[in-house]
């Protein structure tokens, strides 16, 4: 329980010098409802200069890179001290390094090759950049002090690769939360100057912890891989003044109004990032209609941290730079391609144009259509790799959302944030609209090989299991990370491998806000009866490994 505890006083804090005076042109975008999404989507929202490797939006892109490692927001509502802290958890808890806490936690190491291309990001300054990606170190008048970023939850291992942008598949940051207002207000004054020859200032530090935490409210996701942060911002506001800054006070913190999802489950996993450029409305289930998804997850993260939204209003004025600079990483992003990993023999190309077409009958519909390299007039000189290539996605014009019976608890809980979060001044003065939806946004399929496990709360190990009737797909799964992509990876269903030995995370779909159910009638069932056979599945799956 210690380890835990002591884990979990490092999740709460965003800072970075990053976020330093911003020399370009007010560029702006146009993040209204219903805004028409153009082919390709828009990897440039803010339409900034693009002439190449030295342009304004390069520039934004690299810079947001390292703000999604190192959180840039200063005025933050928890930054705990970093030196005690390291010293505490070497003397009285079992993990002996930070690296190992931070592991724990689910973050992962930098990549050997330190690339500044798709897959990897930049890596900070050493003096700010902590053990793994996604720690981030704060100078303040008070000492040192740890940072956590975008990337804990938001860039993953895949095949001896850190792909920034990627689902975290095994995230412990609301975990970490919850431990930590128990850790903070177990570990004393005398426990961080003994153990941690902390200073008069890095005490300071600690007791702001410790009151800032007071106002989040916090809760374990229903299993590993699933977040909830939904549910964090909830409870969190339920603990502040009901008031146009949702002001915190003792008085609230102690007596919080009542919260559904204080016991509703409505988790679900981390998105990734390169969907975002298709879309016009965010999130799984598209209820935020309006408002810049960077700017709206920000706010959403400080309310979950504690802060003062009237410093953070003022931050965002100051620095409208840093949320063009991080949105352009964000929209930026590209999926992993398969050929990256595999041969390119490893898809059978009559198969996958087979897929295609089945595609277009079946999916096309509701996730777009995507031309293929393989169509070009030129197809005939183009490499087996190139022949594979996505060359344009045309997702919809106007992002819509389907009930097609999935675990409706993750929908349901936008409820709480909806009658919450539209109030708020801060929301009101920067366009955030959040309308609660039934169903959830069917969403671009690019990068969906590298995507396992499928749903919004993960309930398909598989695309085979997704394009099972849902009476027959598997009650429950063993899962972990992908290392190896011949033990690790099922290809031809593509997901987990059945029968894995020496996993121990277990996902039961039996349990609340985890069933597997829907995604079948009318999609590939017509009255229950089957509309494709077994080869054409196969076949379809081959072209979703294309995208």
């Amino acid at each position: 329980m210690k380890n835990v505890l002591i884990a979990a006083l490092i999740c709460l804090a965003p800072a970075s010098s990053l976020a330093g005076p911003d020399w370009s042109a007010n560029w702006s975008a146009n993040w209204s409802e219903g805004v028409p999404i153009p082919p390709g989507g828009r990897p440039n929202p803010y339409g900034t200069p693009d002439s190449g490797e030295n342009s304004q939006y390069a520039h934004d892109v690299l810079r947001g890179k390292i703000h999604a490692q190192v959180y840039p927001v200063s005025v933050t509502g928890a930054l705990p001290p970093y030196r005690p802290l390291a010293k505490v958890m070497a003397a009285i808890s079992q993990i002996r390094s930070l690296d190992d806490l931070f592991g724990w936690i689910g973050m992962h190491p930098y990549p050997e090759n330190d690339a500044t291309g798709i897959y990897f990001a930049p890596r900070p300054d050493p003096a700010q950049a902590g053990p793994r990606m996604g720690v981030g170190l704060i100078e303040t008048p008070d000492g040192t002090a740890f940072t956590l970023s975008c990337a804990e939850c938001h860039s993953a291992n895949l095949f001896g690769k850190t792909v920034l942008g990627m689902t975290n598949r095994f995230p412990r940051a609301n975990e970490t939360f919850v431990a930590a207002k128990i850790g903070s207000e177990l570990i004393t004054d005398s426990m961080l100057r003994n153990f941690g020859d902390a200073t008069d200032g890095e005490i300071r530090m600690f007791h702001r912890l410790r009151e800032h935490l007071k106002s989040v409210g916090a809760k374990i996701p229903a299993t590993i891989g699933l977040d909830t942060s939904l549910a964090q911002v909830a409870l969190s506001l339920a603990r502040r003044n009901d008031d146009p800054y949702a002001t915190p006070s003792a008085d609230a913190a102690k007596n919080p109004r009542p919260e559904p999802l204080e016991n509703q489950v409505a988790d679900s996993k981390p998105a990734v990032w390169w969907n975002v450029k298709y879309k016009d409305r965010w999130l799984s289930d598209g209820s935020v209609v309006a408002g810049s998804p960077i700017f709206t997850n920000l706010l959403w993260n400080e309310i979950g941290r504690g802060g003062d939204l009237v410093q953070l209003e003022n931050w965002f004025a100051e620095n409208e730079g840093v949320i063009r600079e991080l949105t352009s990483a964000v929209f930026s992003a590209e999926a992993p391609r398969f050929t990256d990993f595999f041969p390119p023999e490893r898809l059978s190309l009559d198969r996958a144009k087979h897929g295609e077409s089945i595609f277009n009958q079946h999916c096309a519909g509701c996730h777009g259509t995507y031309e293929k390299a393989w169509s070009r007039s030129d197809a005939a000189s183009l490499s087996p790799t190139q022949l594979l290539e996505t060359t344009l996605v045309n997702y919809l014009q106007k992002t819509f959302v389907v009930d097609v019976g999935t675990d409706p608890g993750r929908y349901l809980g936008m409820t709480s944030l909806e009658r919450d979060l539209n109030p708020l001044e801060i929301s009101q003065k920067n366009g955030i609209v959040i309308r609660a939806q039934k169903g959830y946004v069917p969403p671009p399929l690019v990068g969906i090989w590298a995507r396992w496990p499928y749903f919004h709360n993960n309930s398909a190990p598989t695309l085979c299991a997704v394009l099972t009737r849902h009476e027959d797909r598997p009650s429950g799964y063993y899962a972990g990370e992908a290392n190896d992509p011949g033990t690790d990876f099922d290809l031809p269903c593509n997901g987990y491998p059945e029968n894995r030995f020496g996993w121990s995370a277990y996902y039961d779909t039996a349990r609340e806000g985890m069933s597997n159910s829907g995604h079948d009638e009318g999609i590939f069932l017509k009255n229950g009866e089957e509309l494709l056979t077994s080869d054409e599945k196969s076949d379809l799956i081959v072209f979703l490994q294309t995208l």
